[in-house]
């Protein structure tokens, strides 16, 4: 597993956050890894939303020069690892690819969860969805690179 695409709504909160959460972990464990992320319905171009970056700036890890971008089939194709933060996601990208369907699974996959949306909403859920994002990415890891991050 070396291209691990990050997949969410519009491609502003949840899924950046993953992506600079795992190229964070990546760097430390100096995995070999491409780390990208994009939105189903993307609201291209756009920058992080100002609270997910402050979430990960907390944390040290700087999504700032994040953009979002539309979700494509080369994108699938490319893709070892494609994981989306909830279900309703995965049943989408296997009508949007259904060869790329078997790559496809939720982050929180392991411990049987979805990451909610906290797009307009509070400080404090852009911090839960930090560590479910956290959480199930840890879960990952441990499976893929039997490295405890």
């Amino acid at each position: 597993m070396k291209n691990i695409l990050m997949v969410c709504l519009g491609n502003i909160c949840r899924s950046p956050m993953a992506e600079g959460l795992l190229r964070h972990y990546s760097d430390q464990q100096q995995w070999d890894l491409t780390v990208s992320s994009a939105g189903i319905q993307a609201v291209v171009g756009a920058k992080a939303d100002p609270m997910s970056s402050k979430v990960m700036q907390n944390h040290q890890i700087d999504i700032c020069a994040h953009r979002a971008q539309q979700l494509t089939s080369a994108m699938l194709h490319q893709a070892d690892l494609i994981l989306v933060m909830e279900s309703e996601q995965q049943q989408a990208l296997g009508y949007i690819s259904p060869s790329a369907y078997g790559k496809v699974h939720r982050l929180g996959k392991w411990q049987a969860f979805d990451i909610p949306d906290p797009y307009k909403k509070t400080p404090q859920d852009f911090d839960m969805t930090f560590l479910l994002i956290e959480k199930g990415l840890q879960d990952w890891c441990e499976r893929l690179w039997k490295d405890h991050v």
